[in-house]
């Protein structure tokens, strides 16, 4: 789990809170209206913009988000080393054993393409490809994030535009002037909630979290094409330390 998305957004959420209970009740905050018309039409606005798979796709993104599977950079090379020193021992068909206990379905793919004796020009092809899908769902899901986190505090200035419309509508029955401008604030405040505290973080998380799996994912591509060359092992651990900063790279044993 990403404890800094969540501590996050808790600890957001929490302060803003806060300072609203020590400026008086919450209640006052609660509105349903406002809240139906700044998450209504963010969705709404949403599905326009994209197809319906699509947007209901970035579920399952933000659960990656939320809950990555990717392995820390020197965790992978450390895997590889193991998987070049067996290979150059016992020969590339001795990694065909070892491809049940990898969980990265990444990994084992290119490991399989390598034990059934694919040429290293082709692994690269099909794994490159296997990457840009990966880019491009991701991109795509950050876009949709961003688009979201445009719309939110716009559909709050409507909200607003239709609170004041409410109150200068019925100026003549003082009653309805504090509820009618009650919606129109209010739903400025939702936006922006929405907009600055959830929609754009999470979109920027996600562009991070993207990076990330890409570098795990070049790495591994790298180790992969290194093996099926059968290169040195200490050559392959030079090769994907060249991906780290100095300060993370481990040196040789």
């Amino acid at each position: 789990m990403d404890l800094a998305t969540i501590i996050g957004i808790l600890l957001s959420f929490g302060l803003v809170t806060a300072a609203m209970v020590m400026g008086g009740s919450l209640m006052v905050y609660l509105s349903p209206v406002a809240a139906l018309i700044v998450l209504g039409g963010t969705i709404g606005a949403t599905l326009v913009y994209y197809p319906l798979k699509k947007v209901l796709g970035l579920i399952g993104i933000l659960k990656n988000t939320l809950f990555p599977k990717t392995d820390e950079p020197s965790t992978i090379i450390d895997k590889f080393l193991e998987f070049a020193n067996k290979a150059r021992r016992e020969g590339i068909l001795s990694l065909e054993p070892a491809l049940k206990e990898v969980d990265d379905p990444f990994l084992r793919k290119g490991l399989q393409l390598t034990v059934d004796g694919l040429e290293p020009e082709t692994i690269k092809e099909i794994l490159e490809n296997d990457i840009s899908y990966v880019e491009d769902r991701h991109s795509y899901g950050a876009e949709i994030l961003d688009t979201m986190g445009a719309v939110a505090p716009a559909m709050g200035m409507i909200g607003t535009v239709i609170g004041l419309i409410q109150m200068l509508n019925s100026m003549e029955d003082p009653s309805t002037i504090g509820p009618a401008m009650a919606v129109a604030l209010i739903t400025t405040l939702y936006g922006a909630l929405l907009g600055n505290l959830v929609f754009n973080p999470l979109g920027g998380k996600l562009k991070n979290r993207s990076k990330e799996e890409i570098l795990a994912k070049e790495i591994m591509l790298e180790g992969i094409l290194s093996i099926s060359k059968g290169e040195n092992p200490r050559i392959i651990e030079e090769k994907l330390n060249s991906y780290l900063p100095p300060k993370s790279r481990k040196e040789s044993a």
